[in-house]
């Protein structure tokens, strides 16, 4: 029965790790003059992967823990683009056209506590 208890509570010491890193699937829509901001307080760091799909080009910015906004570049229509956000970080993607920006995302890496809002577009 010991035996038994203690290969258990292994097996859940390995899945543990494995269910902080999943992977978030989103078709994301960002109306005019919004934005959209992920994470922001998450213990690790996390990935995006993502396509434009959208009429609009995007800005893509990190607000790190510090607060100063730094921008990562724009995500013309049709555009990929892989990023790799610090712990703690906020992804943002910055709509500041006249027309709703759509976008197809991939989160991958620690997504146990990632924030997600959409808030006025940032100057």
């Amino acid at each position: 029965m010991k035996k038994r208890l203690i290969a258990a509570l292994f097996c859940l010491a390995l899945a543990l790790p494995a269910a902080a890193q999943s992977n978030l699937k989103s078709h994301l829509l960002v109306d005019a003059g919004k934005q959209f901001a992920l994470g922001g307080g998450q213990p690790g760091s996390f990935t995006v992967a993502g396509r434009n799909s959208g009429p609009v080009p995007v800005e893509v910015a990190e607000r790190p823990r510090s607060g100063a906004v730094v921008s990562r570049g724009t995500l013309a229509p049709g555009q990929r683009a892989r990023l790799r956000f610090a712990e703690g970080s906020t992804a943002l993607v910055v709509n500041r056209s006249a027309r709703q920006a759509v976008l197809d995302l991939t989160v991958r890496g620690d997504t146990r506590a990632l924030q997600m809002v959409y808030e006025p577009a940032s100057r």
